[in-house]
Order: structure tokens, then C-alpha cells, then sequence
């Protein structure tokens, strides 16, 4: 049988032009079994899981549950999809943060394919000319001319990637933060229990 994954978004309070933000954060699982060791890779007894939010709203509008193996960057375009899906024609995603996990060239193509603007953290010596995206390109010339760190996070409101820190430290502490289930589809299904029971409460407090 295939998992539900869907995540429950009340479409009627979603931002326009909505500004999201994309983190990880580590949930820690109680229950290994030999099946989750070789099918999961978990050594440490810790999964991760990926969301993309709202940050004007506080909801989760993409998830995605891994092994703590996997990196940030692979994960993007998935949580991009979810999000572009939850968010429909109405409520397009105008911008994206996130930090340098995500400070790769297919992440910006994508973002520029799509017309949505970067708030992705780049080194500070970061190359200026083209390296396989013109548009990562151009966003760190802007950055340099910004003038320096605190005017660059104000014009891509990257202080707002907080917001979503706030809300996996919400869901710990409302739901848990360890998952009891020993399978892969177990664990898949907790997490987005506690993730959509979030959403929930968050529609319940409008």
C-alpha cells in the first residue's frame, strides 16, 4: 500500500507571494531495529526531516523524512514541488531562504527557472562570474554591493529563517521529539502525524 504523505495547508491562510523558508532538524527514534539499521543507515539513532514553510503563516508546506545520511541539497526540488503544489495559482512562492546547504547551482537554476528569488546564504568569498548559473552569479555581485552581512539579510529577509527553527522547536515540544515507531513506513507515518497536527493547530489559532 502506498504512504499518504500529503501534509493537511488550510489554503485559506497562506500568504500571497508567500516568502518560504527550507531547514532540517534531527528527530530521534527510540525503537532500532536491524531492519531500519540496514534499510535506513541509521548509526546514531536519529532520522532527519526537511521542511519548506511559510514564514508570514507558520505552516509546514513541504516534508520530507530521511536517514541522517542524506544531504541538504538533493531534497530541494521535492520540497519546492510540495510547497508549489500546496501554495496552488493563488498563493505563488515568491522567495526562497535557506542557508548554505542549499547553495548549489541546480538549487538557483531551479529558483530562476521558476521566477523565484534566492535567500540562500553564499561564503562570503564566493565567485562573482558565472559557474554554471548566471543567476547565482548576479545574486552574490548584489550581495557584495549590499555592503555587508546585516544589509544583505535585511533585502533577502533571511533573518526570517528563524521562524522555521521555531517551529520544529514547536513540534518537539508539543508532540515529542523521538518517534517510537521501528519501521521505515512506521516512522514516515509518526512524523507526519506530528507535522500535520501542527498545521492543524496552527489553521485553529486564525
Amino acid at each position: 500500500k502506498e504512504l499518504d504523505l500529503s501534509l493537511d495547508v488550510d489554503p485559506r491562510i497562506l500568504s500571497h507571494d508567500a516568502i518560504v523558508a527550507v531547514d532540517n532538524t534531527g528527530i530521534k527514534v527510540t525503537n532500532r531495529g536491524e531492519c531500519m539499521r540496514e534499510k535506513w543507515r541509521i548509526r546514531r539513532g536519529w532520522i532527519k526531516v526537511y521542511a519548506m514553510t511559510d514564514i508570514e503563516t507558520d505552516q509546514i508546506l513541504g516534508l520530507e523524512v530521511t536517514d541522517e545520511s542524506v544531504q541538504d541539497d538533493p531534497l530541494f526540488i521535492p520540497l519546492l514541488d510540495q510547497s508549489t503544489e500546496n501554495c496552488g495559482k493563488s498563493h505563488p512562492i515568491r522567495q526562497v531562504v535557506g542557508d548554505r546547504g542549499y547553495d548549489r547551482i541546480h538549487v538557483f537554476n531551479t529558483m530562476e527557472k521558476r521566477g523565484i528569488k534566492s535567500g540562500i546564504k553564499t561564503p562570503e568569498n564566493a565567485a562573482t562570474g558565472s559557474t554554471g548559473s548566471p543567476y547565482r552569479a548576479e545574486y552574490v555581485r548584489e550581495r557584495v554591493k549590499s555592503g555587508g552581512y546585516r544589509e544583505w539579510a535585511d533585502t533577502t529577509k533571511y533573518g526570517m529563517r528563524w521562524k522555521i527553527e521555531g517551529i520544529f522547536s514547536a513540534v518537539k515540544r508539543i508532540f515529542g521529539e523521538s518517534v517510537t515507531a521501528s519501521s521505515r513506513e512506521g516512522i514516515i507515518r509518526e512524523v507526519m502525524m506530528k507535522f500535520n497536527c501542527y498545521n492543524m493547530l496552527v489553521s485553529m489559532a486564525v
